[in-house]
């Protein structure tokens, strides 16, 4: 089952918006109209609820993973998107890591090339502080 955030549509005026607090852990199940995340803004602070049923697993890759463990996550990876959970696929940048972030994009990358028969990518690689995150979704199982 796909579990899809949907942020709401803020008005122009608002130029950025943040993360706030995440009311769940990944792993953790979701129930429909359940709240899941804060949004704030310069001016409020909106509340995301979930709107479907489901669980989000996570894998965690350094900017300068070798072979053997980025496959050994690629195995991980390939079991949660079967079983239905979307992944939340990131490279966590450390110190002066930051400077591999071009390494890190094209591992994630990589890992949605590798990974395009059991699932689809909803989010790109996208540098949120010193995490660099992507979202894959199970494709619908016919």
């Amino acid at each position: 089952m796909t579990v899809e955030v949907k942020v709401p549509i803020l008005p122009e005026s608002v130029s950025e918006a943040t993360v706030a607090a995440w009311h769940k852990k990944v792993g953790d199940s979701v129930s429909i109209d359940e709240n899941i995340v804060d949004i704030e803004t310069e001016k409020v602070v909106l509340e995301v609820p979930s709107m479907v049923n489901g669980v989000i697993k996570e894998i965690r890759f350094g900017p300068q993973t070798d072979e053997h463990d980025y496959e050994f996550k690629k195995k991980h990876a390939i079991k949660f998107l079967q079983d239905g959970a979307k992944l939340k696929a990131f490279v966590f940048f450390k110190g002066r890591s930051i400077i591999f972030k071009e390494q890190g994009q094209i591992l994630l990358l990589k890992l949605a090339q590798e990974l395009e028969e059991y699932g689809k990518v909803e989010q790109l690689p996208k540098l949120e502080g010193k995490r660099m995150i992507m979202f894959i979704a199970p494709k619908k199982i016919k």
